[in-house]
């Protein structure tokens, strides 16, 4: 899944805004696993259960520390509650944030003008010159 759109709060860091934007995602993400968890018993799999889990990529390693943390430090207290929903499904192995390199991250092309070399990786990359 893929969106852009503009961020209804305020962040005071990029730390923060990529926070905000990882729990607006899990938002989508966790009715679907949820939805698969409840449809396990009535499939018949074979032996063993699969496990559901969902990967995603994040290019700001701050954010996954900040994610995978067990408690909440002082500087992120002011982060609004409504954020840290998804935590627990991290904590649980549901959810794993794997980081990525920003040159890896092709989604960017869609929020962040691209520099030469991006261009040109692009350019090979999905015509082939």
């Amino acid at each position: 899944m893929w969106c852009s759109k503009l961020q209804t709060e305020v962040a005071l860091s990029t730390t923060e805004a990529e926070y905000i934007a990882l729990s607006q995602s899990m938002r989508e993400v966790i009715p679907i696993i949820q939805l698969m968890d409840e449809l396990k018993p009535l499939i018949d799999f074979y032996n063993p259960m699969p496990e559901i889990c969902c990967k995603l990529f994040k290019d700001n390693r701050s954010c996954i520390i900040m994610a995978e943390s067990a408690r909440l430090t002082p500087r992120m207290k002011h982060i609004a509650i409504k954020c840290h929903h998804f935590r627990q499904f991290v904590q649980k192995g549901m959810v794993k944030i794997y980081p990525i390199s920003t040159r890896e991250q092709l989604v960017d092309i869609f929020s962040k003008p691209l520099n030469e070399g991006q261009f040109k990786y692009l350019r090979e990359l999905f015509l082939g010159w």
